[in-house]
């Protein structure tokens, strides 16, 4: 049995994971700023994950079948995730404050379309998926080592 995919998997899903974290905070760090260096508003970011390589859902149910039809190692490296950073699109938030330095004519500021909640929630969704990760690299080393306990008790 070869332990280094499920390995490589759950260090793919921990660096995906991770990644949503550091969106996450970015995002809820820049949630009140008014302006970037270039003069816009922030653009809030996010995080989108898909299987690497040119893997597809049948291609990953055929990884499947064959898997539990044979005993032998599959290969499942083209499907393990990667993330991608993009700008989420949101329109940025008017709010009425006329006496701020950066309001415009009509007294509105403009500030970085991020909804706080949402990113807590992504960010406590990511927290807990990471430790599903490590929880599944720590069962895969105690399974490895109780295979050499049992191989080398003769």
């Amino acid at each position: 049995m070869d332990f280094n995919q499920t390995f490589a998997i759950s260090a793919a899903g921990m660096t995906v994971e991770r990644t949503r974290v550091e969106v996450a905070a970015l995002n809820l760090a820049n949630a009140n700023t008014v302006q970037s260096t270039n003069g816009r508003p922030y653009q809030a970011l996010r995080v989108v994950s898909q299987p690497g390589g040119a893997a597809s859902a049948s291609q990953f149910f055929t990884l499947v079948n064959t898997g539990l039809e044979n005993t032998g190692a599959v290969d499942i490296t083209n499907l393990v995730p990667t993330a991608t950073v993009v700008g989420s699109g949101t329109a940025p938030r008017s709010v009425y404050e006329p006496s701020h330095p950066l309001a415009d004519a009509r007294g509105f500021v403009t500030y970085a379309g991020v909804d706080v909640a949402t990113e807590m929630v992504s960010l406590m969704s990511s927290s807990r998926t990471y430790e599903a990760n490590v929880a599944v690299m720590n069962t895969t080393r105690l399974l490895a080592l109780k295979a050499l306990d049992i191989g080398g008790g003769n």
